[in-house]
């Protein structure tokens, strides 16, 4: 009886198979978070917009994007062994809810264009 498929066709659809398994999980791996990422881009947006419209002078500006970063960083911890734990989830949701009330603090408090 002859195989259907000879042993290097064989081969390169392994390959092909074990490609395809490993770049899902690699997929996967990046976007365990999503939600966590989509309110961190919000926020640094509303950041942005806050420069855009003179809400925010360069001090506040600067000490809202390094909160931002440090939840950035905690984010990437939490993620380093490709699980984020509901308590690592929870921790990042409250650095998040804190610096959403400091971006709307700075944005409307009576500074902006004449600290600059």
């Amino acid at each position: 009886m002859p195989h259907l498929l000879d042993e290097p066709m064989r081969t390169i659809l392994l390959v092909i198979g074990g490609v395809t398994l490993l770049l899902n999980g690699v997929v996967y791996g990046q976007a365990e978070t999503p939600v966590l990422d989509q309110r961190q881009m919000n926020q640094e947006q509303r950041i942005d917009q806050g420069i855009a419209t003179g809400q925010l002078n360069r001090r506040e500006a600067r000490r809202l994007d390094r909160q931002q970063d440090r939840i950035d960083g905690m984010e990437n911890r939490a993620n380093s062994d490709d699980v984020v734990t509901g308590k690592e989830r929870a921790r990042i949701g409250a650095a998040q809810n804190r610096a959403s009330r400091h971006i709307l603090r700075e944005k409307h408090d009576r500074q902006g264009a004449r600290h600059r």
